[in-house]
Protein backbone atom coordinates (compact mmCIF):
# COMPACT_ATOMS: atom_id res chain seq x y z
CA UNK A 1 0.00 0.00 0.00
CA UNK A 2 2.75 2.34 0.79
CA UNK A 3 4.22 2.53 -2.16
CA UNK A 4 1.20 4.41 -3.93
CA UNK A 5 0.29 6.39 -1.29
CA UNK A 6 0.81 9.70 -0.99
CA UNK A 7 4.56 11.11 0.50
CA UNK A 8 2.65 13.78 3.31
CA UNK A 9 0.37 10.81 3.95
CA UNK A 10 3.07 8.45 4.43
CA UNK A 11 5.02 10.18 6.98
CA UNK A 12 2.00 10.85 8.81
CA UNK A 13 0.81 7.06 9.07
CA UNK A 14 4.59 6.55 10.32
CA UNK A 15 3.96 9.20 13.64
CA UNK A 16 5.57 12.46 11.75
CA UNK A 17 3.52 15.48 13.37
CA UNK A 18 5.27 18.28 10.98
CA UNK A 19 5.13 17.52 7.28
CA UNK A 20 7.24 20.67 5.97
CA UNK A 21 10.15 20.61 3.32
CA UNK A 22 12.58 23.15 6.02
CA UNK A 23 10.64 21.67 9.19
CA UNK A 24 11.04 23.46 12.32
CA UNK A 25 13.40 26.06 11.96
CA UNK A 26 11.60 27.26 8.36
CA UNK A 27 8.37 27.51 10.68
CA UNK A 28 9.95 29.09 13.29
CA UNK A 29 10.98 31.64 11.02
CA UNK A 30 7.31 32.49 9.01
CA UNK A 31 6.01 32.62 12.86
CA UNK A 32 8.65 35.37 13.58
CA UNK A 33 7.17 37.36 10.25
CA UNK A 34 3.60 37.45 11.19
CA UNK A 35 3.02 39.86 13.56
CA UNK A 36 0.70 37.86 15.53
CA UNK A 37 -1.70 40.10 17.92
CA UNK A 38 -3.43 38.20 20.96
CA UNK A 39 -6.94 40.12 18.76
CA UNK A 40 -5.14 38.66 15.30
CA UNK A 41 -7.56 36.15 13.43
CA UNK A 42 -5.79 33.58 11.50
CA UNK A 43 -6.36 31.41 8.97
CA UNK A 44 -4.14 28.51 8.31
CA UNK A 45 -4.83 26.24 5.00
CA UNK A 46 -3.84 22.86 4.79
CA UNK A 47 -3.68 22.27 8.39
CA UNK A 48 -3.41 18.77 8.60
CA UNK A 49 -3.51 17.35 11.78
CA UNK A 50 -3.50 21.35 13.03
CA UNK A 51 -0.40 21.06 15.04
CA UNK A 52 0.66 24.65 13.86
CA UNK A 53 -2.75 26.16 14.33
CA UNK A 54 -2.98 24.93 17.61
CA UNK A 55 0.91 25.80 18.70
CA UNK A 56 -0.19 29.57 17.05
CA UNK A 57 -3.52 29.74 19.46
CA UNK A 58 -1.56 28.59 22.55
CA UNK A 59 1.86 30.69 22.07
CA UNK A 60 -0.50 33.84 20.63
CA UNK A 61 -3.39 33.77 21.87
CA UNK A 62 -4.92 34.03 18.44
CA UNK A 63 -8.36 32.62 17.70
CA UNK A 64 -7.15 30.21 14.12
CA UNK A 65 -9.37 28.69 11.81
CA UNK A 66 -7.71 25.17 10.01
CA UNK A 67 -8.70 24.43 6.90
CA UNK A 68 -8.15 21.47 5.13
CA UNK A 69 -9.68 19.14 2.11
CA UNK A 70 -8.56 15.90 3.81
CA UNK A 71 -11.69 14.24 5.79
CA UNK A 72 -9.11 12.22 7.53
CA UNK A 73 -6.75 14.85 8.63
CA UNK A 74 -9.86 17.53 9.68
CA UNK A 75 -11.06 14.29 12.06
CA UNK A 76 -7.60 13.90 13.27
CA UNK A 77 -7.03 17.71 13.50
CA UNK A 78 -10.43 17.92 15.63
CA UNK A 79 -9.40 15.23 18.07
CA UNK A 80 -5.80 16.61 18.32
CA UNK A 81 -7.40 19.96 19.38
CA UNK A 82 -9.79 19.19 21.66
CA UNK A 83 -7.44 16.70 23.51
CA UNK A 84 -5.37 20.37 23.89
CA UNK A 85 -8.30 21.55 25.56
CA UNK A 86 -8.16 24.64 22.48
CA UNK A 87 -11.64 24.29 21.45
CA UNK A 88 -12.61 27.54 21.87
CA UNK A 89 -9.73 29.24 20.22
CA UNK A 90 -9.24 26.66 17.31
CA UNK A 91 -11.73 25.80 14.55
CA UNK A 92 -11.01 23.04 12.05
CA UNK A 93 -13.13 23.08 8.91
CA UNK A 94 -13.63 21.82 5.32
CA UNK A 95 -12.43 24.23 2.39
CA UNK A 96 -10.90 24.46 -0.69
CA UNK A 97 -8.29 26.93 -1.11
CA UNK A 98 -9.15 28.04 -4.94
CA UNK A 99 -12.93 29.35 -3.26
CA UNK A 100 -12.25 30.00 0.40
CA UNK A 101 -15.54 30.63 1.70
CA UNK A 102 -15.03 34.01 3.80
CA UNK A 103 -15.43 37.05 3.13
CA UNK A 104 -12.73 39.94 1.72
CA UNK A 105 -10.59 41.71 4.31
CA UNK A 106 -11.20 38.97 6.61
CA UNK A 107 -8.07 37.61 8.21
CA UNK A 108 -4.90 39.06 9.99
CA UNK A 109 -2.71 36.22 8.97
CA UNK A 110 -2.92 33.71 6.44
CA UNK A 111 -0.59 30.40 6.94
CA UNK A 112 0.07 28.11 4.12
CA UNK A 113 2.77 25.46 4.22
CA UNK A 114 3.96 22.68 1.53
CA UNK A 115 0.70 23.50 -0.64
CA UNK A 116 1.53 25.73 -2.95
CA UNK A 117 3.91 23.59 -4.69
CA UNK A 118 1.44 20.77 -5.58
CA UNK A 119 -0.14 22.87 -8.10
CA UNK A 120 0.48 23.86 -11.65
CA UNK A 121 1.56 27.92 -12.18
CA UNK A 122 -1.86 28.91 -12.83
CA UNK A 123 -3.50 26.99 -9.68
CA UNK A 124 -0.60 28.44 -8.21
CA UNK A 125 -1.61 32.21 -8.81
CA UNK A 126 -5.86 31.39 -8.70
CA UNK A 127 -4.57 30.17 -4.79
CA UNK A 128 -2.40 33.31 -4.02
CA UNK A 129 -5.12 35.36 -5.16
CA UNK A 130 -8.06 34.16 -3.00
CA UNK A 131 -5.62 34.59 0.02
CA UNK A 132 -4.85 38.07 -0.89
CA UNK A 133 -8.91 38.69 -1.30
CA UNK A 134 -9.59 37.44 2.24
CA UNK A 135 -6.58 39.16 4.07
CA UNK A 136 -6.92 42.31 5.63
CA UNK A 137 -5.03 46.02 4.43
CA UNK A 138 -1.58 45.13 5.77
CA UNK A 139 -2.47 41.37 6.37
CA UNK A 140 0.55 39.34 5.83
CA UNK A 141 0.52 35.66 3.59
CA UNK A 142 3.03 33.43 5.26
CA UNK A 143 3.87 30.28 2.85
CA UNK A 144 6.82 27.51 3.08
CA UNK A 145 7.29 25.18 -0.23
CA UNK A 146 10.02 23.87 -2.08
CA UNK A 147 12.22 25.91 -4.17
CA UNK A 148 14.56 24.93 -7.07
CA UNK A 149 18.21 25.73 -6.84
CA UNK A 150 18.84 26.15 -10.76
CA UNK A 151 16.87 25.01 -13.88
CA UNK A 152 19.91 25.12 -16.20
CA UNK A 153 21.11 22.01 -16.16
CA UNK A 154 19.35 18.31 -16.44
CA UNK A 155 20.07 17.87 -12.74
CA UNK A 156 17.34 20.26 -11.54
CA UNK A 157 14.70 18.12 -14.04
CA UNK A 158 15.76 14.89 -12.83
CA UNK A 159 15.52 15.86 -8.96
CA UNK A 160 12.08 17.16 -9.71
CA UNK A 161 11.06 13.80 -11.81
CA UNK A 162 12.89 12.01 -8.80
CA UNK A 163 10.35 13.56 -6.02
CA UNK A 164 7.59 13.07 -8.10
CA UNK A 165 8.27 9.25 -7.86
CA UNK A 166 9.32 8.99 -4.38
CA UNK A 167 6.34 10.80 -2.53
CA UNK A 168 3.75 9.83 -5.39
CA UNK A 169 2.94 13.72 -5.65
CA UNK A 170 3.93 15.71 -8.82
CA UNK A 171 5.18 18.65 -6.86
CA UNK A 172 6.03 21.77 -9.11
CA UNK A 173 8.85 23.70 -7.20
CA UNK A 174 10.16 26.59 -8.90
CA UNK A 175 13.63 29.05 -8.34
CA UNK A 176 13.42 31.27 -5.72
CA UNK A 177 13.33 34.27 -8.06
CA UNK A 178 10.13 32.98 -9.77
CA UNK A 179 8.16 32.24 -6.21
CA UNK A 180 9.26 36.09 -5.35
CA UNK A 181 7.43 37.53 -8.54
CA UNK A 182 4.53 35.28 -8.24
CA UNK A 183 3.38 36.69 -4.67
CA UNK A 184 4.39 40.14 -5.90
CA UNK A 185 1.84 39.99 -9.39
CA UNK A 186 -1.02 38.74 -6.66
CA UNK A 187 -1.07 42.16 -5.42
CA UNK A 188 1.74 41.82 -2.54
CA UNK A 189 3.60 45.08 -1.86
CA UNK A 190 6.33 43.65 0.11
CA UNK A 191 7.86 39.98 0.28
CA UNK A 192 10.43 38.64 2.03
CA UNK A 193 12.09 35.27 1.66
CA UNK A 194 14.41 32.78 3.95
CA UNK A 195 15.20 29.61 1.98
CA UNK A 196 17.68 26.82 2.94
CA UNK A 197 18.35 22.93 2.87
CA UNK A 198 15.69 20.87 2.91
CA UNK A 199 15.37 18.85 6.54
CA UNK A 200 12.16 16.97 6.23
CA UNK A 201 13.99 13.70 6.53
CA UNK A 202 17.31 13.99 7.57
CA UNK A 203 18.15 12.29 11.12
CA UNK A 204 19.39 16.09 12.61
CA UNK A 205 15.75 17.12 11.13
CA UNK A 206 14.11 14.21 12.64
CA UNK A 207 15.14 14.87 15.99
CA UNK A 208 14.93 19.12 15.75
CA UNK A 209 11.44 18.21 14.33
CA UNK A 210 10.02 15.56 16.42
CA UNK A 211 12.12 15.30 20.07
CA UNK A 212 14.28 12.17 20.34
CA UNK A 213 11.60 9.64 21.08
CA UNK A 214 9.69 10.88 17.98
CA UNK A 215 12.16 10.45 15.95
CA UNK A 216 13.10 6.74 17.48
CA UNK A 217 9.09 6.22 17.10
CA UNK A 218 9.09 7.00 13.17
CA UNK A 219 12.54 5.26 12.52
CA UNK A 220 11.11 1.98 13.75
CA UNK A 221 8.02 2.37 11.95
CA UNK A 222 9.75 3.15 9.00
CA UNK A 223 12.06 -0.02 9.32
CA UNK A 224 8.66 -2.51 9.00
CA UNK A 225 8.32 -4.72 6.02
CA UNK A 226 5.57 -2.78 4.30
CA UNK A 227 6.95 0.82 4.94
CA UNK A 228 10.74 0.30 4.71
CA UNK A 229 10.87 0.55 0.75
CA UNK A 230 8.79 3.98 0.54
CA UNK A 231 10.69 5.56 3.41
CA UNK A 232 13.99 4.83 2.18
CA UNK A 233 13.29 5.63 -1.48
CA UNK A 234 12.29 9.19 -0.40
CA UNK A 235 15.02 9.58 2.31
CA UNK A 236 17.38 8.31 -0.50
CA UNK A 237 15.89 11.14 -3.72
CA UNK A 238 16.12 14.33 -0.79
CA UNK A 239 19.49 13.36 0.09
CA UNK A 240 20.89 12.82 -3.53
CA UNK A 241 19.26 15.75 -4.67
CA UNK A 242 20.04 18.31 -1.69
CA UNK A 243 22.17 20.43 -4.11
CA UNK A 244 18.55 21.02 -6.51
CA UNK A 245 16.73 21.19 -3.71
CA UNK A 246 15.90 23.86 -1.06
CA UNK A 247 12.83 24.83 1.18
CA UNK A 248 11.63 28.66 0.62
CA UNK A 249 9.72 30.53 3.60
CA UNK A 250 8.32 33.84 2.45
CA UNK A 251 6.25 36.51 4.10
CA UNK A 252 4.12 38.54 1.71
CA UNK A 253 2.33 42.02 3.03
CA UNK A 254 -0.82 43.19 1.47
Amino acid sequence: MSDHEAGHKFLARLGKKRLRPGGRKATEWLLSQAGFRQDSVVLEVACNMGTTAMEIARRFGCQVIGADMDKVALQKAQENVAANGLASQVTIMQANALELPFPDNHFDVVINEAMLTMYADKAKSRIIAEYYRVLKPGGRLITHDIMLLSEKDTGALQAVEQMHKAINVHAQPMLRERWVTLFQECGFSKVNYDNGAMTLLTPQGLIYDEGVAGAVRIVKNALKKENRSMFFNMFHTFRRNRNQLNYIAVCSTK
